[in-house]
């Protein structure tokens, strides 16, 4: 099974965001799906501009594992996050585009 992580929550739930990092990390290096996949959207890559700590130890090791995918171009610009996320090595681009590709492709969504 291929899993697509789609991470929407943000500040307004810090420890539903942490969660969301932990469980796709452990589930990208125990190799618990075919392919492992995250999206950030909205809120959720706005906070990942702000994490410390635990919680970007596991980002970093998704982007190691190469399991960012991407987060939302039009958010980042209208938010004024484009530099930030793409220092962090997130690629910015159509997060429409970027859901409809992976449900085409069989991804299961789980959605933080």
């Amino acid at each position: 099974m291929k899993a697509l992580f789609f991470i929407v929550t943000g500040r307004e739930n810090p420890e539903r965001f942490s969660l969301a990092l932990t469980i796709a990390s452990r589930s990208a290096e125990n190799k618990r799906y075919d392919d492992l996949k995250v999206i950030f959207y909205g809120p959720g890559e706005e906070y990942l501009t702000q994490i410390t700590g635990n919680d970007l130890e596991m980002f970093n090791k998704l982007i190691k594992l190469g399991c960012v995918d991407s987060a939302c171009v039009n958010y980042a610009v209208g938010k004024n996050i484009k530099d930030q996320l793409t220092k962090l090595g997130v690629n910015l681009m159509p997060t429409g585009e970027r859901l409809a590709h992976y449900v085409n492709s069989g991804y299961q969504v789980i959605t933080f």
